[in-house]
C-alpha cells in the first residue's frame, strides 16, 4: 500500500492526531511557528555579525570600506577602523544575547505547549474510554487501557515535542545554512552534503530497527502494567500459594524486553552525534588547509574560519536534534497508533443529549422477546425471554452458574444492548437516546462493593465532588441502610477513611454502604447482584433486613444463590441455559 494513503503511516497518524488537538493549542502552535521564524532571524543576525567582528580585529581598514557597513559607519561618524571595534563588539554581544534569549524562550514554549497538548490528549482518551459501552469494556484488558492512557499517551506527547523540535531545528538550520552559503557557497555545500548524507544513511539503516522496537515497546508496556496488576491484585493468593517468583518472572521478562528496546532506541538516537563530531573536526581541518592557501593567506581566511567554526558549533547540534527527534518519532510509531485509535473511540449518542433527567417508572418494566449474545459467532446467552416487573415489587432471580442471570441484570440496567427484543419502561422502548436517563434511576449493589480510599460520606455519595455532598442526604441514606449507628460510633464519623477497597470495614458494613450509595442516588430501581452471597448467615440477615425495610416505592431485583434469601420477594424468576424455566412466588418455587 502507498505509504501516503496508509492510515497507519506516520504522516496519516499525524493528520489523525491533529484532528483531536484543541483549537486553542493549534493557535499556540502557530505562535510557536512565528517565534521560530523570529529566532531564525536572530540567529542569522548574530551569525552574520561574526564576520565583521573578526574582520575588524584582523583587517580593520578592509572592514571600514565594506559597503554593507557604510550606513552604520556614517551614522556613528566613524573615521578609522579602530573606532569600529567597540560598537561592533557591542552589536555582536547584543545580537548573541538576543538570539540566546529567543532560543531559551522557544525551548520553554515548545516544552510547555507539547506537555499541555499531551495532557489534553490524555484527558480526552480517558474520557472517551469511560464513555465506551459496557460491552467494549468486557472485551478489553484494563492493563491495555491503563498503559494507553499513561505510558503510550506520554509517548505520543514525546512525539509532539519531537515534531516541534524538528520543525524549529529545521528553521534554525536553514537560516544558518543560508547565511553561510551566502558567505562561501562551495564550503557550505561540501559540508552540508557530507553531514546530510551521513545522517540520511544512518536514518536509512536504523529506521527498520526503530519500527520493530516501537512495536516491542508498545506491547511490553502493556505487559508490565498487566504483571503489576495481577500480582498485586491477587496478593492474598500470591502469598498463600508462595507464587511470588512466578509473578516476578513474568514482570522480569516484560521489563527486560521493554528496557532493551528503549536502550537500543536511546543508543541509536545519541550515537551519531559522536561520529558527526569527528567528521566535523576532519572537515574543519580540510577547510583550514584549503582556505589558508587562498590569496591573502591566514589573515584573509581568519574571519571566514571563525564564521565556519561558530556555524559548525550551531549546525552540528541542530542536525543531531533533527535526527534524534526523528528517531523518537520512528521509535514511537506503534504507541502513537494505539493512542490515535483510543482518541477515535466514538462517543455514544446520549453523550450529546444535554437533558438527562431520570426516567422514573410509573407502571412497570417489561422485557419483551429479549435475546442476547456477545457477537455473531458466540452462543446465545439469553434466548427469547419475556417478563414484567411492576413498580414497587420485589423480584427474585435464580439459576445455576451460566444460566444468564448477570447478563439479564446488565440488560435491565442498560449496560448491554439487546441483540433482539426490547426493554420497555411504561411501554416506551429504551434506545440510545434514552439509555442515559434510564441509568440515572437505576442503582447496582454487587457482591463486591467498590469502595475508594476516601471517607465514608464520599463513598456513599460516590462520584459527587466532596464540596457538593449533601450530608443530610448521606445520613438519611445511611439510616435507611442500617449503617448509621456504626458510622456515628467511629471517632471521625462520616469522615472516617475506609482504606483501599474498604479494607477497614467488614463485608456486611461494605454491603450496607453500597445500599446507602444506591439510596443517596435516589434510584427508583435497585439491583442486588448476589449482594449477600459472600456473607455469613448472621450478617446476611442484617443486610436483608436493611433491604426489606427499604421504601415500598422502590423496585428491587435480587439475585441470590440461596432461595431462602428471596422469601420476601413478590415474584421469583428462574433461568436455565438462557431461558425462563419457572416464574412464581416463593412458596410456588420452593414446592416444585
Amino acid at each position: 500500500m502507498d505509504n501516503k494513503n496508509n492510515p497507519n503511516s506516520l504522516i496519516q497518524l499525524f493528520r489523525r492526531l491533529w484532528v483531536h488537538i484543541h483549537k486553542k493549542r493549534k493557535v499556540q502552535f502557530l505562535f510557536l511557528l512565528l517565534l521560530t521564524l523570529l529566532t531564525s532571524v536572530a540567529e542569522v543576525v548574530s551569525l552574520g555579525a561574526v564576520l565583521p567582528f573578526i574582520g575588524i580585529l584582523t583587517q580593520p581598514d578592509k572592514v571600514l570600506s565594506s559597503p554593507w557597513l557604510q550606513d552604520f559607519i556614517n551614522l556613528l561618524n566613524i573615521n578609522s577602523g579602530d573606532e569600529l571595534i567597540l560598537p561592533l563588539t557591542i552589536a555582536f554581544g547584543i545580537a548573541a544575547i538576543v538570539a540566546g534569549i529567543l532560543r531559551l524562550l522557544l525551548l520553554w514554549v515548545s516544552i510547555r505547549l507539547s506537555n499541555a497538548t499531551g495532557a489534553d490528549l490524555s484527558i480526552e482518551v480517558y474520557k472517551r474510554t469511560l464513555y465506551q459501552p459496557f460491552k467494549v469494556h468486557l472485551e478489553r484488558s484494563s492493563s491495555e487501557i491503563i498503559s494507553g492512557i499513561t505510558q503510550k499517551v506520554s509517548a505520543a506527547t514525546g512525539v509532539l515535542l519531537a515534531i516541534t523540535a524538528i520543525i524549529t531545528s529545521f528553521f534554525l538550520f536553514s537560516s544558518i545554512m543560508s547565511t553561510m552559503l551566502f558567505v562561501d557557497p562551495f564550503v557550505m555545500i561540501v559540508a552540508g552534503l557530507s553531514f546530510g548524507s551521513a545522517y540520511s544513511l544512518i536514518a536509512f539503516i536504523t529506521s527498520s530497527r526503530f519500527e520493530l522496537n516501537s512495536i516491542s515497546i508498545a506491547s511490553q508496556q502493556t505487559q508490565v502494567i498487566k504483571a503489576l496488576q495481577e500480582g498485586l491484585g491477587a496478593i492474598r493468593d500470591v502469598i498463600l500459594d508462595a507464587t511470588q517468583h512466578i509473578y516476578t518472572n513474568i514482570y522480569q521478562k516484560a521489563i527486560l524486553l521493554l528496557m532493551k528496546a528503549n536502550g537500543e532506541n536511546r543508543f541509536m538516537n545519541q550515537a551519531p552525534r559522536y561520529a558527526m563530531e569527528s567528521l566535523g573536526m576532519v572537515l574543519i581541518a580540510i577547510f583550514v588547509l584549503a582556505l589558508t592557501n587562498r590569496p591573502g593567506g591566514v589573515a584573509a581566511a581568519l574571519p571566514l574560519l571563525g564564521l565556519l567554526a561558530l556555524g559548525a558549533q550551531r549546525l552540528l547540534p541542530l542536525m543531531q536534534q533533527i535526527y534524534g527527534n526523528w528517531s523518537v518519532v520512528a521509535g514511537s510509531h506503534a504507541a502513537l497508533n494505539d493512542v490515535v485509535e483510543l482518541l477515535e473511540q466514538p462517543f455514544p449518542a446520549h453523550y450529546f443529549n444535554s437533558k438527562k433527567l431520570p426516567l422514573k417508572i410509573q407502571k412497570s418494566i417489561s422485557v419483551k422477546n429479549l435475546s442476547f449474545r456477545y457477537n455473531e459467532s458466540a452462543p446465545w446467552v439469553l434466548d427469547n425471554i419475556s417478563f414484567e416487573i411492576e413498580k414497587g415489587s420485589r423480584i427474585g432471580l435464580i439459576g445455576t452458574t451460566g444460566s444468564g442471570k448477570s447478563t439479564t441484570l446488565d440488560l435491565l440496567m442498560g449496560l448491554l444492548e439487546p441483540t433482539k427484543g426490547q426493554l420497555l419502561i411504561d411501554g416506551f422502548e429504551i434506545d440510545d437516546n434514552s439509555i442515559s436517563s434510564w441509568r440515572e434511576t437505576v442503582a447496582h449493589v454487587p457482591q463486591s462493593i467498590f469502595l475508594a480510599d476516601i471517607s465514608i460520606a464520599e463513598n456513599i455519595a460516590f462520584g459527587v465532588p466532596s464540596e457538593e455532598i449533601n450530608m443530610s442526604k448521606v445520613k438519611d441514606a445511611a439510616k435507611k441502610a442500617m449503617i448509621s449507628d456504626f458510622i456515628e460510633s467511629r471517632s471521625s464519623g462520616y469522615q472516617e477513611v475506609v482504606g483501599e477497597r474498604g479494607v477497614r470495614l467488614s463485608g456486611g458494613q461494605r454491603q450496607r454502604i453500597g445500599i446507602a450509595r444506591a439510596l443517596y442516588k435516589a434510584a427508583s430501581v435497585i439491583i442486588f447482584d448476589e449482594a449477600t452471597s459472600a456473607l455469613d448467615d448472621e450478617t446476611e440477615k442484617v443486610v436483608m433486613e436493611a433491604i426489606k425495610n427499604l421504601g415500598e416505592d422502590l423496585t428491587l431485583v435480587i439475585v441470590a444463590h440461596r432461595l431462602t434469601t428471596l422469601k420476601n420477594c413478590s415474584k421469583i424468576i428462574e433461568l436455565n441455559q438462557g431461558k425462563i424455566s419457572r416464574i412464581g412466588n416463593y412458596s410456588e418455587i420452593i414446592n416444585k
